[in-house]
């Protein structure tokens, strides 16, 4: 991505087509799909890309399996079909799944379930595109019933229960926070201006239409405006901040209902699964537990939520909740002392003002415009999110007139390499190239090469985990990267996957993280201190390790970003 600077001075003296408010998912899309188009777009983050709902999900790209229990077939098929197209757009960084609802005590799967498997795979598998040269693009297998032995190869932590046999289906899995970063670097080749830490505080209007907005720089201090022809709010959660009487005076918009949705990590020694297994969670409910990144992922929890939605951290209720529901089912004994992370996140639903109908009914995507011209485009989940940008782009196609159709459905999301045709570098073993290559495709010989200048950055930032130091000096270099949590949080993901180990006093990887990013940014011993102060205070807050959970800021250390020293 363009240095931070850079992206500012074009603020300050370009005037653009389009200006997007929110670093997420769906901003990201529309700040692609609109470049891609020929609108010149700057786009704006309050916080770091990701940071909010969009690197909190369950990584999952997926139609939904539950969604066909409230006959939401619409909603099922537009997101499978997603699921195909982005399998092709980005496969090194959607990747098919395999998921199990298992049976026991001799019984067979469920017929009703075996119903609805078979409406996934009509859905999901009648229309086998092909690519240029002929190639077949992926489709799924459709969904079969294994027996024990198979049940137990691909999830282990079941063997206890003895599994008489299983359905087998598939899906797609992802890190989120990646698919924001790569789409966001496809917008800037597009011509996008994209900028973190940039906080939209007003709309700027001219002759009552919207005409760009107002801004607070949150690293460097000072407002300025940032001028466009058309703006586009793609908050989420967050979307009635910005002119919230207009909103939902003029559009009649339901108010936005956050549901936090609450997940934990376990080691996979402690809950060995290869394939993801469908949970029954009591109360026709379920969750998921999954393989991801070397851990067990655990979740979700659905709960209206009202409390401040700056720092959202798991509750201890919805923490019980998850291992209660994991233990019945697997006959295990997990404790929040086996945590090796936590993490909940709001989604924006919208409310339907129908008492008789659950939270799930609504995660389609909303789009409203009102009398300023101010288009705002929420709801929706992390698969349908080019659907979504389309959606938005389309209005601001159709009230201009223009001819400009939308491209991303072929707009290839990042380089695909294999970890085999990276070079080899002292100290970096196998797991890691896996791992470089899952994560940056052809842009991780940056990291490697990176790494083969020191060997400090070759180096591990976890033992047991694969990411290398060297992400924290690319993740500064060249992501806008500002804080020692914007790396271990979303440049990787270890913050949720070693949390205990990396908030420790004294932190080995921590520190490693912390120096790797002052080699970049300038910082002295002094400010080394307050960052890894800062993120352990930041950790704590957001309840990424258990027991944290609900706990407020501590006075001595604020959790705003400081400023850039003169060097960054």
């Amino acid at each position: 991505m363009i240095p931070r600077a850079d992206a500012l001075r074009a603020f300050e003296t370009d005037e653009f087509d389009v200006v997007v408010i929110g670093g997420g998912i769906t901003g990201a899309g529309v700040a692609l799909d609109a470049a891609s188009r020929g609108y010149s777009v700057a786009l704006v983050e309050k916080a770091d890309y990701a940071s909010g709902t969009s690197s909190r999900s369950s990584k999952l790209v997926h139609g939904g399996l539950r969604y066909l229990q409230n006959f939401d077939l619409g909603l099922v098929r537009e997101a499978l079909l997603e699921r195909q197209l982005m399998v092709q757009l980005a496969p090194h960084l959607v990747k098919p799944l395999a998921l199990l609802i298992p049976a026991f005590d001799g019984k067979r799967p469920d017929r009703l379930t075996g119903v609805g498997l078979n409406m996934y795979d009509v859905m999901a598998s009648d229309r086998i595109r092909r690519r240029r040269g002929g190639e077949e693009e992926w489709s799924p297998e459709r969904h079969r019933t294994i027996d024990a032995q198979e049940t137990i190869e691909l999830v282990p932590a079941l063997a206890a229960r003895e599994p008489t046999s299983a359905y087998l289906f598939y899906d797609c899995q992802t890190d989120d926070v990646r698919l924001v970063l790569t789409i966001l670097g496809e917008a800037e080749r597009f011509g996008a201006v994209c900028c973190n830490s940039v906080e939209a505080s007003g709309l700027i209007e001219r002759d009552g239409r919207a005409a760009g907005i107002l801004c607070r720089d949150a690293i460097g201090g000072g407002e300025f405006e940032v001028a466009g022809q058309n703006v586009i709010n793609a908050t989420g959660v967050w979307a009635d901040r910005i002119r919230p009487d207009e909103l939902h005076d003029e559009a009649e918009v339901p108010r936005i209902r956050p549901s936090r949705g609450t997940h934990v990590t376990v080691s996979q020694e402690a809950l060995t699964v290869h394939a993801g297994t469908v949970v029954p969670a009591g109360s026709g409910r379920s969750i998921f537990v999954l393989p991801w990144l070397g851990r067990t992922l655990i979740g979700t929890t659905d709960n209206d939520y009202e409390g401040a939605l700056d720092h959202i951290p798991p509750s201890e209720e919805d923490i019980g909740y998850l291992l209660d529901a994991t233990n019945t089912f697997f006959g295990s004994s997990l404790a929040e002392s086996d945590l090796t992370g936590a993490y909940a996140g709001v989604r924006p639903l919208i409310a339907t003002g129908d008492p008789k109908k659950s939270v799930d009914i609504s995660r389609k995507a909303e789009l409203y415009e009102t009398s300023s011209g101010l288009v705002t485009i929420t709801g929706g989940k992390l698969t349908t999110w080019r659907r979504m940008a389309k959606l938005a782009v389309d209005r601001i196609v159709e009230r201009e007139g223009r001819d400009a159709r939308c491209r991303t459905q072929e707009i290839p999301l990042g380089m695909p390499v294999a970890a085999g045709e990276l070079p080899a570098v002292d100290g970096v073993d196998e797991a890691s190239r896996e791992a470089l290559a899952s994560r940056y495709g052809h842009a991780a010989r940056d990291v490697l090469d990176l790494a083969a200048g020191s060997p400090d950055l070759a180096r591990r930032i976890s033992p047991d985990l694969p990411d290398l130091v060297a992400e924290a000096a690319f993740a500064a270099r060249r992501e806008q990267t500002r804080s020692v949590a914007d790396v271990l949080l979303r440049r990787t993901r270890l913050g949720l996957l070693d949390s205990p180990r990396l908030t420790a006093p004294g932190s080995q990887g921590a520190q490693a993280v912390a120096r790797a990013m002052a080699g970049v940014l300038g910082w002295d011993e002094a400010r080394i201190f307050v960052e890894l102060e800062r993120w352990r205070e930041l950790a704590r807050v957001e309840g990424l390790v258990g027991g944290a959970a609900g706990a407020g800021p501590g006075p001595e250390v604020e959790l705003g970003r400081a400023p850039e020293p003169e060097r960054a």
